[in-house]
């Protein structure tokens, strides 16, 4: 198994170099989106044997993910594992996904364990699952729950996420790259959910291990750039790969957008987040998608 990572940073020096540092041992891509504190000239002085691809603008989690992904298929690859910047890998990452991949000729997708860096014993995410009728994601599993091996089986899953996930060749080869019209948020479902229909299966690995901070490549819990991408992009995405007819589509667009207003009200700037809500369904509506425009 020819296993390659690729560490997507924006602004993070820090992160960006103590998941380099984690993943020692692993050939290692670091693609620098756009970043404007230095990550890149970090990563090259500390890091000289990781190959660090630059953009000068932010392609978003899927444009930048892309880059790397080229690259990583032309030096051979038939693995690719997707990082973070603010994850930090378990040492023995690489032997797990190879176990895997070996259990499960058929996996497109090894989705790894990931646990909260902040509460290192406690799970963020432990599979997952996507409704496309509802356009509803429910609670990941064990999010917020010890890890106390109630998660560790590996077993097929609807969905990973996309802090963490490695992706095989042949899935790249048959369902395509990420779609970069969604930018961020809800492009690793739609990923899981395209290479699913190719027939390939999404597999939770629970040895490959990762603890993540959370957010921060947004602007951290006060954002609200998730909401505006993930109520944008769960309509696209719902609707490219479970259309309905005019008035039960209708119905579920006002299923989505509720679901995203109730966590807005919640949310630490609730004025901002509802606002933000309400641009998503409103871009959407207007066809654009991509990053969001300005004002």
């Amino acid at each position: 198994m020819r296993l390659l990572a690729i560490v997507l940073t924006w602004n993070g020096r820090e992160d960006t170099l103590a998941c380099l540092e984690s993943l020692r041992g692993i050939d290692t891509i670091c693609v620098d989106n756009g970043s404007s504190d230095g990550t890149g000239e970090a990563v090259r002085k500390r890091f000289p044997a990781v190959e660090l691809l630059r953009s000068e603008e932010n392609l978003g989690y899927a444009g930048g993910n892309n880059l790397g992904i080229r690259r990583a298929l032309a030096r051979g690859a038939d693995w690719i594992l997707l990082l973070n910047n603010d994850t930090v890998a378990d040492a023995g990452i690489a032997g797990a996904l190879e176990e895997a991949a070996r259990a499960r000729p058929d996996a497109g997708v090894l989705a790894c364990k990931v646990l909260f860096a902040e509460a290192p014993d406690r799970l963020m995410y432990a599979g997952g699952r996507f409704d496309t009728l509802l356009g509803y994601s429910g609670r990941l599993e064990g999010h917020g729950q010890p890890d106390d091996g109630r998660f560790d089986s590996l077993r097929e899953v609807d969905r990973a996420t996309g802090e963490a996930m490695a992706v095989s060749r042949a899935a790249i080869e048959l369902a395509g790259p990420l779609d970069e019209s969604l930018f961020a948020y809800v492009e690793d479902v739609e990923w899981c959910l395209r290479i699913r229909a190719a027939g390939r299966a999404v597999l939770f690995v629970p040895g490959a291990r990762v603890w993540h901070r959370g957010s921060a490549s947004t602007g951290g819990v006060r954002s609200t750039a998730n909401l505006y991408y993930s109520a944008r992009n769960t309509l696209a995405v719902v609707e490219r790969h479970r259309p309905l007819p005019r008035g039960l589509r209708g119905l579920r667009r006002g299923v989505v957008v509720g679901a995203h207003l109730a966590q807005a009200l919640a949310h630490p700037r609730r004025r901002a987040a509802l606002r933000a809500v309400g641009e998503g369904w409103r871009d959407y509506r207007a066809g654009r998608l991509g990053p969001k425009a300005a004002g």
